[in-house]
């Protein structure tokens, strides 16, 4: 199979623009926390490749967090981020395969390992390969930025959406150190550590480790344990060398692993007296934190990362040059009844299984990449960032099944070997993809405050899914429904040429509007899952958008008030979404990757900082985003499918069969997309004062985050909604005037607000109104202390 398209499309640049070059996205950016720029009223100034530029100048939509501010509201790991940046959403799925990233309501909808991510993320300048490589701790970051629209220029990768950018500490030239430890409630225990100095005049290293050990926060009555922790670690390097007084090499290599037994789902819903019998002693509500499963979910990870990056300073011009190879392996397994029994239970002659506790899959992903760029130095009329980018990568997805059926017994008795009926199948798909890339942007002074900004970028890729499903896996078992042996191979190809093209217009140093068009371009897309029709595999159409922005940014003179507003709008055609075309009364489970008929998203953006004077400042944000979607044949909520009439034609908003017998369905139109609330809004006081007769300060700070409504399903389906709620976290704390010594108190979720982050049916005794969901250990109040050092 091959595409071939020539389309005017935008791959934008990164909000780490380099120098005082205007990077050409039209976004705005605003520093989002307590970092010593903000507080002390100088200018915030993001920096990469020995270029920086103040945010205030860049017309980018980017919000940048800086070190403190992550220190300040601990926040531990990127998942945590949706603090600080209230265009940004995290979903958490049972695995890292099926969470995701959101911005301005759009992400990447489907768990599937073919699929890139809508919302990037990139560490160092390296582009993670897929999605679930960006759930990581964060550990001695320098800052992190989140770009919101349609990005690619400078990041070396398309994203529609936005990206997660994370620059990571360089060795410093004086000699350094810094150690921190946290112990919170419910057995909570992090520990950081960083060293760094020179080697020589021209060699400087800097060494940084991590250890979390995060105790369940489920009760798992039938092993006595705690479900849904985490233990992990890890441990970067880096080594500068000024090789030359104008070449310099920076050498990284970063090491982690995670092992955790997450994320069981809870019963949060019960109507069926049977299930509830089967679940033993559990209260199914929304507040429900125990669970009742003999096999234990567990996700288990290791990341492996080394880049080579060479800085050669020209004088009028830098070339930048990033080598990179990536290793990432994923090991998961979720059980799917929920049920304490090791052996299959009669739970009825019509069940479709009783015994369902082997799903598991691997992702086993590797990558070698290559980005060289040339940009000039200096803020003159004309500015330039030129390059290239190429990248090779592999994944293997192997997966299986097995779970049983009882025909026959006593109900919720142990059945007899006669009557069980083991089902089983197992796939292994492998996707190797090749991307290169040439791009280029710009912008010109063409009179007084205004500015031209451009950028183009052509790309071509190509791909090959190949794969093997074989079932039944075990002699005696029969095939697993809808996963009977297969095998296949499909290739496909695709050229396209994205773009962007605004203007900026330059009031004084402190204030600045922007306009701009993109058209933004995310590549084609396989299916790897164990359900793939590998005989006759069809492959995803690239994702496009055409997004416009209106933005001002302001500060007034003294620093005192800073202001960032935008509005926005996008228009998606084939947004690639995951399709439920699941058949309970069969018990064929099914997601298809597929394309929707378009999205469209659209909203403002407010961010402001004020700080009064030397003690007190006050960061806020609003965000407002209507993310809508078009999409055709899905499958109805499951309540309300038994009652679906049959209805001729393509009727649209209702739940309808197309003849007797046949699966209901549903043809929506300007549908909410999932895990997209309209409204995030975020507040942060912060005051700071010394003590007198003392060398130490005190401070206190709150944290407030609300969120409306949000629904969890495609299928608009109302039993999985999330009400709004709001979360209030504060601090208080002492620390040295020099910085050498602190201690926080903190308290997480003030008001102990319960909240959700995925709700689903269950498949296991079809019951329509018998739900599950996961939540995070900040669903609960929990109050903790963090220690730290410097010298």
């Amino acid at each position: 199979m091959r595409f071939s398209r020539n389309i005017l499309c935008h791959a934008s640049a990164s909000a780490i623009v380099l120098g005082a070059v205007m990077s050409p996205m039209a976004v705005f950016a605003q520093d989002q926390g307590a970092d010593t720029a903000a507080l002390d009223g100088t200018d915030i100034v993001v920096t990469a490749q020995k270029r920086a530029e103040r945010l205030q100048d860049v017309p980018l939509a980017v919000t940048a967090v800086g070190a403190d501010t992550l220190a300040n509201r601990q926040i531990n790991d990127s998942s945590s981020l949706v603090q600080a940046v209230p265009s940004l959403t995290f979903q958490q799925g049972a695995t890292p395969t099926n969470s995701s990233f959101r911005i301005r309501g759009i992400g990447t909808a489907l768990f599937g390992q073919g699929v890139e991510s809508s919302v990037s993320t990139v560490v160092d300048g390296v582009v993670a390969v897929r999605q679930t490589q960006g759930f990581t701790d964060l550990a001695d970051i320098e800052r992190v930025e989140v770009l919101r629209g349609p990005q690619g220029t400078l990041f070396g990768k398309n994203a529609t959406a936005g990206v997660v950018n994370v620059t990571t500490a360089r060795p410093s030239r004086d000699f350094e150190g810094r150690a921190e430890a946290t112990i919170a409630e419910h057995g909570e225990y992090r520990v950081r550590g960083t060293v760094s100095g020179p080697i020589s005049d021209t060699m400087r290293a800097r060494v940084t480790g991590f250890y979390n050990d995060v105790r369940g926060i489920a009760r798992n009555i039938a092993t006595g344990g705690w479900d849904n922790g985490s233990k992990s670690w890890g441990v970067r390097g880096k080594l500068e060398w000024d090789a030359t007084d104008n070449l310099n090499l920076l050498f990284a290599a970063e090491y982690r692993k995670t092992e955790a037994d997450c994320c069981a789902s809870t019963w949060i819903a019960i109507t069926n007296p049977n299930l509830q019998s089967l679940v033993g002693p559990i209260n199914a509500t929304r507040e429900n934190r125990t669970l009742n499963d003999e096999t234990v979910t567990y996700s288990n990870s290791d990341q492996q990362t080394y880049s080579l990056q060479a800085d050669w300073d020209l004088g009028g011009s830098t070339i930048t040059s990033i080598t990179a190879y990536q290793k990432y392996y994923l090991d998961v397994n979720q059980p799917i009844e929920r049920i304490n029994s090791n052996v299959p239970l009669f739970v009825g002659a019509g069940a479709t299984y009783s015994y369902f506790s082997q799903n598991h899959g691997v992702v086993d992903l590797s990558a070698f990449s290559q980005e060289l760029r040339i940009a000039n130095n200096g803020n003159s009329d004309l500015n330039y960032v030129a390059g290239v980018f190429y990248m090779h990568s592999d994944i293997e997805r192997p997966f299986d099944r097995r779970r049983a059926r009882c025909t026959a017994g006593t109900f919720g008795q142990p059945c007899a070997t006669a009557n069980i009926v083991w089902q089983s199948a197992a796939s292994n798909v492998r996707l190797k993809q090749d991307s290169i890339a040439a791009f280029g942007q710009f912008d010109y002074r063409i009179i007084g405050g205004l500015k031209a900004i451009g950028g183009l970028r052509v790309q071509y890729e190509k791909g090959t899914n190949s794969g093997t499903r074989t079932a039944p896996i075990v002699a005696g078992d029969v095939v697993f429904p809808g996963n009977a042996s297969t095998s296949g191979s499909v290739s496909a190809d695709d050229t396209g040429v994205t773009g962007k093209a605004g203007l900026q217009y330059e009031f004084s140093r402190n204030a600045q509007v922007y306009g701009s068009y993109t058209r933004g371009y995310k590549g084609l897309g396989y299916d790897m899952e164990i359900s793939t029709n590998l005989a006759n595999q069809t492959v995803l159409e690239p994702e496009h958008v055409n997004a416009y922005e209106l933005g001002f940014k302001g500060r007034t003179a003294d620093g005192v008030l800073s202001v960032s507003t935008a509005l926005f709008l996008a228009d998606y055609t084939n947004l690639q979404v995951q399709a439920n075309r699941s058949d309970i009364a069969s018990g064929v489970v099914q997601f298809v990757s597929t394309n929707a008929g378009k999205s469209r998203t659209k909203g403002f953006e407010v961010e402001a900082t004020v700080r009064p004077d030397d003690h007190f400042s006050l960061t806020g944000a609003v965000t407002y985003s209507d993310a809508r979607i078009d999409i055709d044949g899905l499958n109805c909520p499951q309540q309300i499918a038994a009652t679906a009439p049959i209805m001729s034609g393509s009727p649209t908003n209702i739940c309808y069969r197309a003849a007797a017998g046949v699966t209901p369905t549903q043809n929506l139109r300007g549908a909410t997309l999932p895990v997209s609330p309209k409204w995030r809004i975020s507040i942060a006081p912060r005051y700071e004062a010394n003590i007198p007769g003392t060398d130490y300060a005190g401070f206190a700070q709150v944290g407030v985050n609300f969120q409306s409504a949000m629904n969890f399903s495609v299928e608009q389906d109302p039993l999985l909604e999330q009400p709004a709620y709001t979360l209030v976290d504060a601090s208080i704390g002492v620390k040295q005037i020099d910085g050498r010594y602190s201690l926080t108190l903190f308290v997480k979720n003030l008001f102990d607000e319960n909240y959700l982050t995925s709700i689903g049916h269950t498949s296991f005794l079809g019951g329509n109104y018998d739900l599950v969901g996961t939540f995070n250990k900040d669903a609960d109040r929990y109050f903790g202390a963090t220690l730290g050092v410097k010298f």
